[in-house]
């Protein structure tokens, strides 16, 4: 195949375009000549293959031609005799396909947001492109990385010349006790601004899936890397959805566990007491209390809690706490025979 354009780019044969242009901004920063004053000539190399990968693996047309005939097929070699697919691309016999190229200048341009970063105003005579590789090396006597850092310095670039990301989005994403029980999925529609390739803003719609898992907790977070708007020089915002928990109207959640307040009476409380709880996934619980309940008491239910991400089939406990019922007045009657029970017993 020749050159092998995905390695020169260190990504896989299925990536896609946020991969390739993940990758490009990585390495074109890293091999950009001026940024490597002592080895040049490897940069300059380096550079121009680095910007020729991503031309063709970011064109579907190249692409396509490319995974099916190499770099051969690409710079019009004639294909094997068998192979197919090839139509509307040739010319007598021949593969007609006319791979140009496209100036490494004004790929890294697109990315970083200089429509000229190379050579000023114009040809200028030939002056201002630099050797037979084609690179111009400043921008009216200053060099493009120095432009980065000045850029840095007024908000639009980031430190040590790489472009800044922008501070990441944090939405908080309600969501109800027996969601975080159960588990669900919500999907969010968003709205952001993108820059095509021919460098016009649009807006965009997305709807974003998201995956709750059962037992997360509030604060728990979710990112959507690089989902934030679109601008020049800038990487584009992470936007992050930060889980929280609406109030339930019988359950409260402490960690892990499940607490619930019945109310009672005191005769329930010293007599016996059998509790009725529907659980957050519709179930109900019957479970007799023989114990005598002081207002401290808490029944605890093992393995009826929230369930424990990290734990899979493991929950916590349900609390069962008592709001005792005193009896508001007690007539003579009824204070002499309960002394005379107490006192008995």
């Amino acid at each position: 195949m020749g050159v092998d354009y995905y390695k020169i780019l260190q990504v896989d044969r299925s990536a896609k375009e946020d991969d390739l242009k993940k990758a490009y901004r990585k390495l074109a920063m890293k091999w950009h000549p001026d940024k490597n004053p002592n080895n040049k000539k490897e940069a300059e190399a380096k550079f121009k293959t680095i910007s020729e990968a991503y031309d063709v693996l970011s064109d579907p047309q190249k692409r396509a031609v490319y995974d099916q005939y190499g770099e051969e097929g690409l710079k019009g070699q004639m294909p094997p005799p068998d192979a197919g697919g090839f139509s509307g691309m040739r010319d007598g016999g021949g593969a007609s396909f006319r791979f140009n190229p496209r100036n490494p200048d004004d790929i890294f341009s697109e990315f970083f947001g200089f429509s000229s970063p190379f050579g000023g105003m114009g040809d200028m005579g030939g002056g201002s492109r630099a050797g037979a590789s084609g690179f111009s090396r400043t921008v009216f006597g200053d060099d493009i990385f120095t432009s980065f850092r000045n850029a840095a310095a007024s908000g639009e670039g980031g430190s040590g010349g790489m472009p800044r990301k922008a501070a990441a989005i944090e939405r908080m994403l309600p969501c109800g006790l027996e969601d975080l029980y159960k588990g669900t999925t919500k999907k969010m529609k968003i709205s952001r601004d993108v820059i095509d390739s021919s460098g016009r803003p649009s807006t965009m719609e997305e709807i974003l899936t998201i995956e709750i898992k059962p037992g997360w907790k509030k604060g728990t977070k979710i990112t959507f890397p690089e989902k934030g708007n679109e601008q020049r020089g800038v990487i584009p915002s992470d936007l992050v959805f930060i889980i929280d928990e609406k109030p339930h109207n019988v359950f409260k959640r402490d960690g892990n566990d499940l607490v619930v307040t019945q109310k009672i009476s005191l005769v329930e409380a010293l007599t016996g007491y059998t509790a009725q709880v529907t659980t957050l996934d519709g179930r109900n619980l019957t479970i007799p209390i023989n114990s005598i309940v002081s207002p401290t008491y808490e029944e605890v239910v093992k393995g009826e809690g929230m369930p424990i991400p990290k734990e899979p089939g493991r929950k916590g406990n349900l609390r069962i706490k008592f709001n005792i019922k005193f009896p508001s007045r007690l007539t003579p009657e009824q204070k002499t025979g309960i002394k005379r029970l107490l006192t008995s017993s």
